[in-house]
């Protein structure tokens, strides 16, 4: 369509190039034919015996007007030619446009209507598949409940016919044919029934006797050597569990009498062995705690000691404290220096001691005197700090190894499962317990040591207080005799001096 729009523009601009050519001819070729018969007449008629009168010019100038009529027609023929060619082709094209029109539409119909049959194929087919994935999944469901059912009958010695379970398209027929054997079943196993039977007793050994069996939950075994509640054993035996109570429960039904209190042991199958949980004693949860758990244990007893022995010096340091810095100070108070001195020595405590040297530099200044004091008290606080940082140190380090433990534990438990899964937890026992108990054992020797260093320290506190307070009071109790003397000395020689004036 376009090609055809360019032929047509190419023609009308060559058809205004030969119009503009022939306009131009037109204006000089007559001009120059007029004046090149001017130019001839005047030659004529310059010379002599010429004719005056010649057509031929104007002959040519008829003959060119009329080719340009001509050339001037047949141009308005071609434009109108092609102007009507052009009205036709814009006709046909504005048809074949609406004719394109028309089926773009068309086309973009049928596709909406391919869209919605994509749409509704795409919906039959989900609803097909989800179809397909319920029938999956119920003939799933179907095939564990066959497996399971079969397997359960199975421990009852119910077997179930291989032609039907084999059968394809009956599944109605093998549920019905299950559910009838399972209701008989529960109905057989909701029965007290007494057999005859072999059981173990407490010691292992195998005896016969009678079996009362309540359904498939318990059982009671009656014999001459024993008679009690039964456990799996194993491998479908029982054994006598060690409940002396329920004898009376398993007599009392052997003789068809119903027991006040029915002591039982339910089980829920036969083939699993029952074992009695081995008792827990402080032994056995140290042991299971690991190496880390015994030296945690063995820093609690070394805590134990060291507090025991600080008690003893913090007892012998601090004993009738009270009452010898009475006593000392009284007599101090009394000017008895000699029989504070005796009292002080004759002790042998970390009082008597610094009251002693309190006693021994009384007269010197007070400054030096109280650093004499402080030099006492120095050094009985090594002997009243004895051992408490190391109590203290204990109570800190145990809660870290308790610590170490759990991570030592975890690490153990960890290497158990890469190596043997998760399916038995008796293998993962061992790990948990070193997380656990040690965690146990840390706190529990961290919290009383930490307590006991506490009070231990404050209590030697106190000493170093009340040893520093009896030491300023036995000053302050010398310090006032001096005065007090000094006032007495005064008083008698001023008396002295009044009775001698009136002698004078």
């Amino acid at each position: 369509m376009k090609k055809n729009y360019l032929i047509l523009a190419l023609a009308l601009c060559v058809n205004l190039i030969i119009t503009a050519d022939l306009a131009s001819a037109q204006e000089i070729k007559p001009n120059e034919t007029t004046v090149e018969a001017t130019d001839r007449g005047d030659s004529a008629a310059a010379e002599p015996g010429t004719r005056q009168n010649q057509p031929a010019p104007e002959r040519k100038k008829i003959s060119l007007e009329t080719a340009y009529k001509r050339e001037h027609a047949f141009l308005e023929a071609q434009k109108r030619e092609l102007t009507e060619r052009l009205r036709n082709y814009q006709a046909s094209a504005s048809k074949e446009a609406q004719a394109l029109s028309q089926k773009i539409i068309g086309l973009e119909q049928k596709s909406i209507e391919r869209s919605a049959r994509i749409d509704q194929l795409n919906a039959l087919l989900a609803d097909a598949e989800r179809k397909d994935a319920a029938i999956f999944e119920r003939n799933d469901a179907l095939e564990a409940t066959y497996a399971q059912a079969d397997s359960t009958l199975k421990n009852h010695e119910i077997q179930l016919p291989a032609s039907l379970m084999d059968s394809k398209g009956n599944d109605p027929t093998k549920v019905g044919f299950i559910f009838d054997q399972a209701l008989s079943l529960i109905r057989d196993l909701g029965l007290v029934k007494t057999e005859s039977g072999k059981f173990f007793l407490e010691t292992g050994k195998q005896i016969q006797g009678d079996i009362i069996r309540l359904g498939n939950i318990a059982a009671y075994g009656i014999s001459e050597e024993g008679s009690g509640s039964l456990v799996p054993a194993g491998g479908g035996d029982l054994k006598m569990w060690k409940e002396p109570s329920a004898e009376d429960s398993a007599l009392a039904l052997n003789n068809n009498q119903q027991p006040e209190i029915l002591r039982i042991f339910l089980f829920e199958s036969r083939t699993a062995s029952i074992d009695e949980a081995a008792e827990k004693t402080l032994l056995s949860i140290i042991k299971s705690g690991g190496v880390i758990g015994w030296i945690i244990v063995a820093l609690g007893l070394l805590a134990v000691l060291l507090a025991i022995f600080r008690v003893y010096l913090l007892r012998t340091n601090s004993a009738n404290t009270q009452q010898i810095s009475e006593e000392v100070i009284q007599q101090v108070s009394s000017g008895d220096f000699d029989a504070a001195k005796q009292r002080c020595e004759n002790g042998s405590t970390a009082m008597t001691r610094v009251l002693a040297n309190t006693l021994t530099h009384l007269k010197d200044d007070r400054d030096h005197m109280e650093s004499v004091v402080h030099e006492a008290i120095l050094r009985e606080s090594g002997t009243l700090e004895r051992f408490g940082s190391a109590i203290i140190v204990i109570a800190s380090v145990s809660p870290l190894l308790g610590l170490l433990g759990t991570v030592t534990g975890m690490i153990a438990t960890f290497d158990v499962i890469t190596e043997f899964g998760t399916g038995d937890p008796k293998l993962l026992s061992g790990g948990i317990s070193i997380a656990l108990v040690t965690t146990e054992l840390g706190l529990s020797v961290a919290i009383p040591t930490l307590l006991i260093g506490s009070l231990l320290a404050a209590w030697a506190r106190n000493i170093k207080r009340d040893m520093e307070h009896a030491a300023l009071r036995v000053t302050n109790a010398f310090l006032s005799n001096v005065q007090m003397k000094r006032v007495v000395a005064g008083s008698g020689d001023s008396s002295i001096r009044v009775s001698s004036n009136p002698a004078g």
